[in-house]
């Protein structure tokens, strides 16, 4: 009689395994995408953007005593920083660098139209600048190409006043 048992045991158990195996491989896969940012007090930020589907991520860094935001992407295939990138984010923010403004950075996704010959990588680089009361989307262009392109600007994309500039009204 024991044995007539653990016959059993063993079906449902080997049932339940092809069941599971089955329903794991039908159920909708989503890949897992994680972005980081950091920062050191009031001296720079960094932050990563997803480039294209199956390449590497752009870092970017954001020099609060320039107001420069600089950036680089690695090549999955070559193994190497083959785009570089760069921006006056104190130009463009209409900030005084020297009067140490406040900058906040993120990445995230956006699905964005090729401009002329330029193809947008996946996300988008959003900053955030205290004092003028701004934020600013940036798109940066991405080839997958092993040969090293020569450094280009960021793109702003669009701004949006999230309150009032400092020194302005009251």
């Amino acid at each position: 009689m024991k044995n007539h048992y653990a016959e059993h045991r063993f079906f449902w158990l080997t049932i339940g395994v092809i069941c599971g195996m089955c329903l794991s491989y039908f159920w909708p896969h989503e890949p897992a995408l994680a972005v980081a940012t950091d920062r050191d007090g009031d001296r720079f930020a960094i932050a990563t953007a997803p480039t294209k589907q199956g390449n590497a991520e752009a870092v970017f860094v954001l020099d609060f005593l320039t107001g420069r935001l600089s950036g680089a992407a690695i090549n999955s295939r070559s193994g190497k920083f083959t785009h570089a990138y760069y921006r006056n984010l104190a130009a463009d923010f209409n900030v005084d660098p020297t009067a140490k403004p406040h900058y906040v950075i993120v990445s995230g996704t956006v699905s964005l139209p090729n401009q002329g010959r330029a193809q947008i990588a996946n996300s988008a680089v959003y900053i955030g600048e205290m004092s003028s009361g701004m934020v600013i989307c940036y798109a940066f262009p991405f080839i997958i190409n092993n040969a090293p392109v020569p450094p280009q600007q960021l793109m702003p994309i669009d701004r949006f006043q999230f309150r009032q500039a400092q020194g302005v009204g009251n």
